[in-house]
């Protein structure tokens, strides 16, 4: 029998009865997030068809989103299986922890990508399933290697975190206007700060498996500090734009920039003093940020003019 890396004797997926199963291949998935990024891109559908989106279609492409997310995910487990197995943090994750072979992972993941992109080619245009295939490709093959290769990493992860903005617009539009552009553009800056306040916050995590998501030159986090600033002064003037390019109203407009203005607060106080208190307060901020956002794209999105 093989051993778990929590230790000795504890049992792998040959003894787990079939609830334990579904239950392994469910977290692969990482619902919460697969969930939210669907979530997100339909939000931009909604936005795009100026808040009177058809319901068979934004909930296609909830669907294919969700489907393809989770498959992605799924696959990115796949590929940092002994990497995962090593961090303190995802070692009790479906593959290392021995629940699923690695084979399983592998199979379950490409399924429900190929099911995500081809509901969305096949009910919502061929636009929107090319983007997702897109955002598959940088996730697993940008994204993840590059984590351990260079601090770029974070940037380039943030690309497929943004694209669902843009899976939504043209889900609705069939094509990529300023509006999706703009949409994109806050979804990227989003995620700098959320992810350089995890990034520290693990850093001796990252640190073990090599992950230069944290510069290994900055151990005190100065680095990170300012560019959590920097980003947050970025995503104040960006969030805003949606009205400017008359897509949302000023409830919109007054709620972006107060949240923005939050998340840049919240990043100055870390940035002045590197602690564990006020990095994980610019993480929780992050986390309460976007679906705040989203909320607010719901309620002020303008009709078009009768």
């Amino acid at each position: 029998m093989n051993e778990s890396p929590d230790g000795p004797g504890v049992a792998t997926s040959r003894r787990e009865p079939p609830k334990g199963l579904f239950a392994a291949y469910y977290e692969l998935t990482k619902p919460g997030i697969a969930g939210f990024v669907a979530i997100t891109a339909a939000v931009s559908y909604f936005v795009a068809a100026r808040g009177r989106p058809d319901l068979f279609p934004v909930l296609s492409t909830l669907l294919g989103t969700g489907l393809a997310t989770g498959g992605a995910l799924a696959l990115n487990q796949y590929v940092e299986r002994e990497v995962d197995g090593r961090m303190k943090r995802t070692r009790s994750r479906p593959i290392p922890s021995g629940r699923l072979a690695p084979s399983q992972a592998l199979t379950f993941g490409l399924l429900l990508l190929l099911l995500g992109i081809a509901a969305l080619g096949l009910i919502v245009g061929p636009l929107p399933a090319a983007i997702t295939a897109v955002s598959a490709g940088a996730y697993i093959g940008v994204y993840t290697p590059l984590k351990t290769r260079s601090y770029l990493a974070t940037l380039a992860g943030a690309v497929p975190g943004a694209l669902p903005g843009l899976i939504g617009w043209s889900a609705a539009t069939g094509g990529l206007e300023l509006g999706g552009w703009v949409l994109f553009g806050i979804f990227f800056l989003w995620q700098l700060p959320h992810v350089l306040a995890l990034a520290w916050l693990l850093r001796e995590d990252y640190q073990r498996v090599g992950f230069f998501l944290a510069p290994p030159t900055d151990p005190e986090g100065r680095r990170i500090g300012k560019h959590m600033v920097y980003h947050s002064v970025s995503l104040i003037l960006l969030s805003v734009a949606p009205t400017v390019v008359g897509l949302t109203g000023p409830v919109y407009m007054s709620g972006a920039a107060i949240l923005s203005l939050g998340m840049l607060g919240l990043s100055a106080l870390a940035a002045h003093e590197m602690s564990i208190k006020r990095v994980r307060q610019v993480f929780i901020g992050s986390i309460l940020y976007q679906p705040l956002l989203l909320l607010l794209f719901l309620l002020d999105t303008i009709p078009p003019a009768p």
